[in-house]
């Protein structure tokens, strides 16, 4: 990418580990990376195995997510860390319509709670998401009901509501949920994950106002996504769109 001196950058997808230290452990890698401010979600809802299981197989998990936790981090973090609600879909809306105004979008994760898109409940939690004022970020998978297709339903719906289809889409290689997402303004694409030749697809596809740098910490080392971006030779305007205004545009410009 070519800049001109620092450029801020806003990493919109990471996770917030549990355990102590946990979000001073982040900042130091953010610190590393030269990475500004994250969104960041409750990790640990279930272990890696597990979930790389249900993506493939299917299956459900009724667990809440430690959104208590993300929020008392995020306070103490001066601004650079950003909540967002982790919602259950099997408590059909209760945690997020009572604790939601706490937080700054909401995160969904079909493939751990195993309710597909498709169900209204979704559509329930993505009502209360546009009462707030409210970003989704979520996963799809490559299973009736979970892929990119059924989210395009759904954003359809809520054409008030931006969408973030997190990972580049469903594996690494989703140029289909690309041209799937195209038609709808108001979802947008988050690259951790995905290939470089996707992010460029994306790019010019989508146009660098619908494309949001992300990295998926811990599961990615931000260092790695940052190369990814190296690699393809945005310009400093292209970039400061990816790596910051389209992020703070999804918060509200702040």
């Amino acid at each position: 990418m070519t800049t001109t001196g620092h450029q801020r950058i806003f990493d919109a997808h990471a996770h917030l580990a549990s355990g102590e230290g946990a979000a001073d452990r982040l900042l130091e890698v953010m610190d590393s990376c030269g990475i500004d401010r994250a969104v960041v979600v409750a990790g640990g809802v279930v272990d890696p195995d597990l979930l790389s299981r249900q993506i493939i197989e299917g299956g459900s998990v009724d667990r809440d997510a430690d959104n208590d936790g993300v929020r008392r981090a995020c306070d103490r973090a001066g601004g650079r860390l950003v909540p967002f609600f982790f919602a259950n879909p099997h408590r059909a809306g209760a945690d997020y319509r009572a604790e939601g105004r706490h937080f700054r979008g909401l995160k969904l994760a079909p493939s751990v709670h195993g309710v597909p898109l498709t169900d209204r409940r979704h559509a329930s939690l993505a009502a209360l998401a546009e009462e707030y004022g409210h970003g989704v970020y979520l996963h799809c998978v490559h299973r009736p009901g979970f892929g990119v297709a059924d989210l395009v339903t759904l954003a359809r719906g809520f054409p008030r509501v931006t969408f973030v289809l997190g990972h580049a889409g469903v594996g690494d290689m989703d140029l289909y949920g690309i041209d799937l997402i195209s038609p709808l303004p108001n979802v947008v694409l988050e690259t951790s994950g995905g290939y470089s030749a996707v992010v460029r697809a994306a790019l010019d596809r989508l146009g660098p106002a619908r494309v949001l740098f992300g990295t998926e910490y811990p599961l990615q080392h931000p260092s790695v996504e940052l190369a990814k971006y190296s690699s393809l030779g945005l310009t400093a305007g292209e970039w400061r769109r990816v790596a910051w205004e389209n992020t703070s545009a999804l918060l509200g410009g702040t």
